[in-house]
């Protein structure tokens, strides 16, 4: 019987225009902090911690849609396939074929591996909810003009991480 490679589904049930579009845009605007230095798609090495208790179906690694680390780490010269380190922030974008329950799991097995601040994002009802550590969460939608991270002093304008370009997309033959 053939072993069940939950990464590859993960990797395979991700893509969509607004998942992709907010995760561009919310690493266009944080790339800028000179504090800290911006990944996507990272892989996290997992490997020495029991995830069972977090009914998540990675074993081996977590991948965050972005991550935040201090601005220590940058290009290297021998890539790093697998972080050791926790980033302080993660960041995770619902996908049309995830469950909020999924990535909140994730978001506890975060916390409990070291992320400082979490971030979940909603694309088809404008949302994010940035969750603390301590516990609680605060959200915010598009009657707010700012995405406040208190835990990582982050302030995003919540207009431009939702933008709305056009209603079609643009076919290229």
């Amino acid at each position: 019987m053939n072993e069940v490679n939950f990464e590859e589904i993960e990797d395979a049930i991700m893509g969509s225009v607004n998942h992709s579009l907010i995760q561009a845009m919310i690493t266009s605007l944080l790339v800028n902090d000179d504090r800290f230095t911006v990944f996507t798609e990272l892989s996290l090495d997992v490997k020495p911690h029991d995830l069972s208790k977090y009914d998540i179906k990675a074993k081996d690694e977590l991948k965050p849609d972005i991550c935040w680390y201090s601005n220590e780490i940058g290009f290297q010269e021998f890539d790093i396939l697998k972080m050791t380190e926790m980033p302080l922030l993660a960041i995770e974008i619902l996908s049309p074929s995830q469950d909020t329950k999924e990535l909140k799991d994730k978001i506890r097995a975060y916390f409990d591996l070291g992320v400082k601040s979490c971030w979940l994002v909603i694309p088809d009802v404008q949302l994010i909810s940035i969750y603390a550590k301590q516990g609680g969460f605060k959200n915010f939608d598009m009657r707010d003009t700012e995405v406040i991270d208190e835990v990582m002093d982050i302030h995003l304008p919540i207009q431009k991480v939702f933008k709305r370009r056009s209603k079609n997309i643009q076919k290229v033959d």
